[in-house]
């Protein structure tokens, strides 16, 4: 079943009378499904920021839809929208976004304690999802105490907290060395899987999109091609890479 559609998306910077225009986006369309685990890639200036910001209703497209649950969030009014990302959208950031003066605990519960939740429903839900990712014993620590491998995994479970319709993670192994950065993708995959949680991934990591069910390549603001996952993880590593080195540029 669809959840995320995303209908003639074009996003333009500068006005016609000011700044010289600049198309970030063009005409993008595609669906995502529930449960799936799929990743975008371009290189530098190819548009998959400005399309997060837009499916994390950051930003607004100058033209075209975005719909997630059926619901058309291109049109909702400031307070909608702010209600929306939070009972709807978990982030995951590559610098984490936790704050210093919070322990991970309070970092953890803030979207909740935010939406009006009460004490017990927040304490449970951390409890189980604290256990799931393995920080149970750190989340009276802060940010600062504890490694960036630990940093993300309260960062996951923050965003996974309100049970978001869609998991946005942008660049989220972007500041971790090679053996947290593939505890974090074994996370998500257990998330994707366990949980039948939809993540969309922005990466510019090869062996990170490997781990994805679906990559959609963006070039020059448009999606220039798309690969799926099949049997054989490896024929699917060789042919990111394959088409990582078509679009040539820093793929970033």
């Amino acid at each position: 079943m669809s959840l995320l559609k995303v209908e003639n998306v074009s996003k333009m910077y500068g006005t016609k009378r000011g700044a010289k225009q600049y198309q970030a986006l063009n005409q993008i369309s595609f669906e995502v499904f529930e449960g799936e685990f799929i990743g975008v890639m371009g290189a530098s200036g190819s548009g998959k920021t400005t399309l997060l910001n837009i499916l994390g209703s950051i930003d607004r497209p100058t033209n075209g839809r975005v719909f997630l649950g059926g619901v058309d969030i291109s049109n909702l009014k400031k307070r909608q929208l702010a209600e929306h990302r939070i009972k709807n959208i978990g982030f995951i950031f590559q610098d984490y976004n936790l704050l210093e003066t919070m322990t991970l605990k309070e970092n953890i519960i803030l979207p909740l304690a935010l939406h009006g939740c009460k004490v017990q429903i927040m304490e449970e839900r951390l409890r189980k999802l604290g256990g799931d990712l393995g920080i149970l014993g750190i989340l009276d620590k802060y940010p600062y105490e504890v490694s960036g491998g630990e940093q993300q995994r309260a960062a996951a479970c923050r965003a996974l907290i309100t049970d978001p319709k869609i998991v946005l993670a942008d660049e989220p192994t972007g500041n971790l060395d090679s053996r947290s950065g593939r505890a974090l993708l074994e996370l998500l995959s257990q998330i994707n899987r366990v949980y039948r949680t939809t993540i969309l991934m922005v990466t510019h990591d090869v062996f990170a999109a490997s781990y994805c069910q679906r990559i959609m390549f963006i070039r020059d603001g448009e999606i220039y091609h798309e690969l799926y996952a099949g049997d054989d993880k490896q024929q699917f590593f060789d042919s990111i890479i394959d088409v990582v080195s078509v679009l040539g540029g820093e793929n970033q």
